[in-house]
């Protein structure tokens, strides 16, 4: 299977695509300057203890205070907040790990009123990002997540990840990482350490203490609520969690980004750094690898698959619905139990796809089409944990009910991918009346001209729908050749997949996004129609 990267800088977002020979698998978007993502430390206060929830609400900064329970204090909490208190205190040094007294683990069933109080200040991670009408989850076990291991301060276990399925190598881990381990920290080792030489560990150990101890740092110079640890660039951190050393490409489309993320692989794969490669074509990067095509297909309400089949994924504030239906497949078999099974099997494909595409977690309820047969129920069942085995968040899935409804838990630690697929209308921005769509190249023209003329901007590129950017090329004398003669031979007219029809955008040579929307387009069909209200009013006066 060829497994592909590609990354999407955009000025205010990232955007990275998994493609499996092509196909689009999974999809991930980050805000460049978003806050509260998850593992960000942050210094927060105490604002309200509910017995009745035992748990707190905490002061981070976000419009909705944020949740912390008390099974989510961690069972070294005692001692965690000994040193977070010795900290605070003493601001001219960051205290020693290693030096803090070992105080009595807290009891599983205790009370989170005996621990905390109001206004009390903590040390805080972020496990869950702000979904729908709630605030960030939060948990005062920190722990910091490098490529080969998690560091966790506070303890002294060393643990090894299940999927190393060596003895050799797990006890080859265990007493190298032991050996370089500082005291007071516990260790979890990852997957991608098998193998790995001690250099490779240490370096990444020495790392993730050190962002500990500027974290603690900046905690002591600070009043809450105070971010006080995030990720350098979000590109990193997304590809960290992803990468595998079987992809065979990873294209970036932004020079600074692509330096980061060389630079990484080949710290921890140095004989893969070569697939790292820089794209520079005018065309959207999504576009040349067919993924903006992919996303309208399979982030709609409703996604076909086979032969006429088809998906409907309803979401709610609870959970998230899939219906199964047959629709009118061309090649139907003949035995209804057989095209049930089958269309019920590709539909599982279909499911687990999307699943990781959306992102989505809770509570997922599959209706799959009845099957009589207990074999076929058990084959599918069985064929959905298969499909499922890559999948990177903890699930966990039901058998069959007798009503033939599937039911999955997912981890969710953030809000489902939601991409609308309709586009808005860019002439009347919903408004309800748009323009003459045969003007539409004349208003393009006005707005070449008032960049050229009035910005004093020669060299950008205007992108446009596909179907628009077709007939402005079209022909000998065409538009293009037209407006090149008189704004300039560096105006470069492109597709892109991503745009609606009547929409347009410019790019100037930096790559910064050039806004051209004027009061007037906004508001021009919204006055015609206020006009023709005045208008009628006057005639029946």
């Amino acid at each position: 299977m060829k497994s592909e990267l590609v990354v999407d800088v955009q000025q205010k977002e990232i955007s990275t695509a998994l493609l499996e020979d092509s196909r689009l698998v999974s999809l991930q978007k980050e805000s460049r300057n978003v806050a509260y993502a998850v593992g960000d430390l942050y210094l927060a206060k105490v604002k309200k203890i509910m017995p009745g929830l035992n748990a707190a609400f905490v002061d981070v900064g976000y419009d909705k205070d944020a949740f912390l329970h008390y099974l989510d204090l961690g069972p070294q909490f005692n001692t965690y907040a000994k040193y977070v208190e010795t900290a605070l205190a003493d601001t001219e040094k960051v205290p020693d790990v290693g030096e803090v007294e070992r105080l009595e683990d807290i009891p599983k069933g205790g009370s989170i009123g005996s621990l905390l109080q109001p206004g009390k200040k903590l040390l805080v991670q972020i496990a869950k990002e702000p979904i729908s009408s709630k605030g960030p989850r939060l948990t005062t076990e920190i722990s910091l997540t490098g490529r080969y291991m998690v560091l966790m301060p506070f303890g002294d276990k060393v643990s090894i990840s299940q999927k190393i399925k060596s003895t050799e190598e797990k006890v080859r881990l265990r007493q190298l990482v032991s050996s370089i381990k500082p005291k007071g920290f516990s260790v979890i080792v990852r997957t991608s350490a098998e193998n790995k030489r001690v250099a490779e560990l240490n370096s990444e150990m020495r790392s993730l203490v050190q962002r500990w101890e500027d974290s603690i740092a900046k905690l002591q110079r600070n009043e809450p609520p105070t971010l006080v640890y995030e990720e350098e660039s979000r590109a990193l951190s997304m590809i960290r969690d992803i990468f595998n050393p079987e992809f065979e490409n990873i294209y970036v489309n932004e020079a600074e980004t692509f330096d980061q993320i060389r630079s990484y692989v080949e710290m921890i794969a140095p004989e893969k750094k070569e697939i790292v490669k820089l794209y520079g074509k005018d065309t959207p990067i999504f576009d040349h690898f067919n993924i903006t095509r992919q996303i309208k297909s399979s982030f709609g309400k409703t996604v076909s698959f086979r032969s006429g089949a088809y998906i409907i994924i309803e979401h709610t504030e609870a959970l998230h619905v899939i219906d199964v239906n047959s629709g009118n497949r061309s090649k139907a078999s003949a035995d209804q139990e057989t095209n049930a099974l089958e269309v019920n099997m590709r539909a599982a494909d279909e499911i687990a796809r999307q699943l990781r595409l959306r992102d989505m977690g809770g509570i997922i309820v599959i209706d799959f089409i009845d099957m009589n047969s207990a074999e076929h129920r058990q084959q599918l069942v069985d064929h959905m944990r298969e499909v499922m085995a890559n999948d990177r968040a903890r699930h966990n899935i039901l058998p069959l009910s007798k009503f033939g409804l599937m039911q999955i838990t997912r981890q969710r630690v953030r809000p489902a991918l939601d991409i609308t697929t309709s586009e808005a209308c860019p002439s009347c921005f919903g408004k309800g009346e748009v323009a003459p769509s045969l003007l539409f190249t004349d208003k393009l023209e006005e707005k070449l001209d008032y960049l050229v003329n009035h910005l004093n901007i020669k060299k950008f590129n205007m992108y446009l729908h596909p179907f628009v950017e077709a007939y402005v090329k079209k022909g000998m004398f065409s538009l293009y050749g037209k407006w090149r003669r008189r704004f300039g031979r560096h105006l470069k007219i492109l597709a892109d997949e991503s745009l609606a029809y009547l929409e347009y955008k410019v790019i100037d040579d930096t790559g910064k996004e050039i806004d051209l929307k004027e009061e007037s387009d906004m508001n021009s069909s919204q006055t015609k129609r206020h006009t023709k209200i005045k208008n009628r009013d006057k005639e029946e006066n």
